[in-house]
């Protein structure tokens, strides 16, 4: 059951940041390749009416963490308050530049929120990727399982880290080139012309500098979590994701022909999906990872709820799990297709 809601929450997370990533992406590369108000118009409407449905996943998966591991939800939401409230306000900010922006008929008015859109979408990528970083590397709980990390020590990784350090530079700065590349596949599948064109250039250019990050990760990984190859060891099947991984790349990169769109944007969004469940792999049990002592661990066995919580918790994700998918499916068959210029955004 334990591992049940560990690959629940594992997997909400990953389409969260497949669906809300090429948001992220498509926002901040837009300023740079639509360069009219028509082409900033249709990149807009591009996500503008799947944006908050995408979101529903990050909400499904807070909540089911919650329900769950509620040990591990309440060490996570105290340790990383200052992230969390920086994130809180970061997705706020982009919901007001996406659905204020058409409100006003002035150059000002829009290149305002043109640029709040591209400095949310931007922070939200690199905050995302930077926590993820923090997830591998660990934090420094204590006895109680709580931690408090400063947003920056001397940037080394250790015992006691903090948020900001080479690494999680590192992971940030990885998760704004793949989710600029995924941005720039979604932008180029969902328009036409010179938008079009400049969209599918920058993803190309983009999914080389995505490879050679990844590749820097995956050795930085051996390096600061120097046990993560070991449940691989034991369990060779979890191999099939990297190498899955590997594939996606190589996709992202050589499938960049017009007719090829849709296939590059699966690509990525595959790229992401394999990545993040090969980190889970690797760092299964473990929820939170204790950088002071490894007994400190938050794992999917000591930060798990009692057996009551957890049956009347299933009783409801069997009902809202399906009608979230078909949600999801609804959403963006409603709104497949190409977008034109005409547009409130």
């Amino acid at each position: 059951m334990e591992t049940f809601w560990y690959i629940a929450v594992t997997f909400m997370l990953a389409m969260y940041i497949v669906l809300d990533g090429y948001d992220f992406g498509v926002g901040f590369i837009y300023p740079f390749v639509a360069r009219t108000e028509s082409e900033r118009r249709a990149a807009l409407t591009a996500i503008g009416p799947v944006w908050t449905g995408n979101e529903v996943w990050l909400i499904g998966a807070g909540g089911t963490l919650f329900f769950a591991f509620p040990k591990a939800y309440a060490a996570g939401f105290s340790g990383f308050y200052l992230a969390l409230i920086i994130v809180l306000w970061l997705l706020i900010a982009r919901g007001l530049a996406l659905e204020l922006r058409g409100h006003l008929d002035h150059p000002v008015w829009r290149q305002l929120w043109d640029l709040a859109l591209m400095a949310s979408s931007t922070m939200l990528a690199l905050v995302f990727g930077a926590a993820l970083g923090n997830l591998i590397r660990g934090v420094p709980l204590n006895r109680d399982g709580y931690f408090f990390v400063a947003l920056w020590t001397d940037f080394l990784t250790g015992p006691n880290p903090g948020i900001l350090d080479w690494f999680t530079l590192l992971t940030a700065a990885t998760s704004l080139a793949i989710l600029g590349m995924h941005g720039a596949s979604y932008l180029a599948m969902k328009t036409d012309g010179e938008l079009r064109r400049r969209a599918r250039r920058m993803a190309a250019a983009a999914s080389w500098v995505s490879a050679a990050f990844i590749a820097l990760v995956m050795a930085a990984i051996a390096l600061v979590r120097p046990s993560f190859h070991l449940n691989y060891e034991q369990h060779p099947a979890g191999f099939f994701f990297p190498l899955a991984g590997v594939c996606a790349v190589a996709a992202t990169i050589f499938l960049r022909k017009p007719e090829q769109e849709a296939a590059a944007f699966s690509a990525s969004s595959a790229l992401i999906l394999f990545m993040l469940t090969g980190i889970a792999w690797g760092t299964y049990p473990n929820i939170l990872i204790a950088t002071t002592d490894p007994s400190y661990s938050l794992t999917v066995t000591n930060a798990i709820a009692g057996s009551y919580g957890l049956q009347i918790g299933l009783q409801w994700f069997m009902v809202a799990f399906p009608l979230l998918v078909i949600y999801q499916v609804y959403l963006h068959r409603l709104f497949r297709g190409k977008v034109g210029s005409n547009s409130s955004y």
